[in-house]
């Protein structure tokens, strides 16, 4: 990260100006936002944008989608997740369109009037969500044609299709997501802002103690902005005997721009074109 907290790595032969085919992913957190530019061809990850610890992240991502020319080119396909306060997870059996602003009156927040919805095929619910209003404007003045998905949806790809106990954490700077599942099945899913360790261990051992989780029988996988040794990954350690760094899933992705970066870095961003 440089001095304001941002990062742009870049294939050095890329043209923007002669990508035709390329997909933009765009990962938005409370805290930070990101972005992938992967040619669809070729299948090469071109770019990638990461700035953390963002005082105001609707306004730095507003100027970032004015400024930055490599989100000028008319994309093939754009992908987002993007964090919201305002998330109702249905089981997919209970689901109906018919029903969307009755579940729309339980959301903690007033937000954007626009409602989204996205299926969790791997756990069995759909996922009801809205923005806020200034981020909604954010993303539909700049960014045409965009798939939104809320914040939970790349771990919760990276998490399924595992039949033992495990529990993900995704980090930013100064948050994390965590899901945890067993046999297959989510058992829980949340947001949480940290400042600092000794907060996240506070949250940690909540999870832990609420879910009963069995410490030596469940698997922890990291990803995002977090070290071997460094302060959070230590307390992980002190609980966990198994602790997986969670690199990005099997995209078939060319992603050699990123060989002198730790692999789970940007596992979650990558996840996104996995969502559907």
């Amino acid at each position: 990260m440089n001095s304001k907290n941002s990062i742009l790595l870049v294939d050095p032969d890329f043209d923007p100006a002669a990508a035709t085919d390329c997909i933009l992913l765009l990962k938005i957190t409370a805290d930070s936002f990101s972005y992938a530019i992967i040619d669809s061809n070729t299948k090469q990850l071109q770019a990638v944008y990461d700035h953390q610890e963002c005082r105001d992240v609707p306004a730095e991502l507003s100027l970032r989608l004015k400024t930055d020319s490599y989100l000028a080119i008319s994309f093939k396909e754009v992908k987002a997740s993007v964090y919201t306060e305002n998330a109702i997870a249905i089981p997919s059996e209970l689901f109906s369109d018919q029903t969307l602003n009755d579940y729309a009156k339980f959301f903690p927040v007033v937000q954007s009037n626009n409602l989204y919805t996205q299926s969790v095929d791997s756990f069995g619910f759909k996922s009801i969500f809205t923005l806020s209003d200034v981020m909604d404007e954010t993303i539909s003045s700049s960014l045409s044609n965009c798939r939104i998905f809320d914040h939970s949806a790349p771990v919760l790809t990276m998490a399924s299709g595992k039949t033992a106990s495990t529990l993900q954490l995704d980090f930013t700077a100064c948050s994390f997501n965590a899901v945890y599942t067993a046999g297959g099945k989510l058992i829980f899913q949340k947001y949480f802002e940290t400042e600092n360790a000794e907060e996240f261990n506070y949250y940690l051992l909540f999870i832990i103690n609420q879910l009963k989780i069995s410490t030596a029988d469940t698997a922890i996988f990291i990803s995002g902005i977090i070290h071997l040794d460094d302060a959070h990954y230590n307390c992980i350690a002190k609980y966990f005997k198994t602790i997986n760094f969670n690199e990005a899933p099997a995209l078939e992705t060319n992603n050699k721009i990123l060989d002198d970066m730790p692999a789970h870095y940007y596992s979650s961003l990558l996840a996104i074109d996995l969502c559907e």
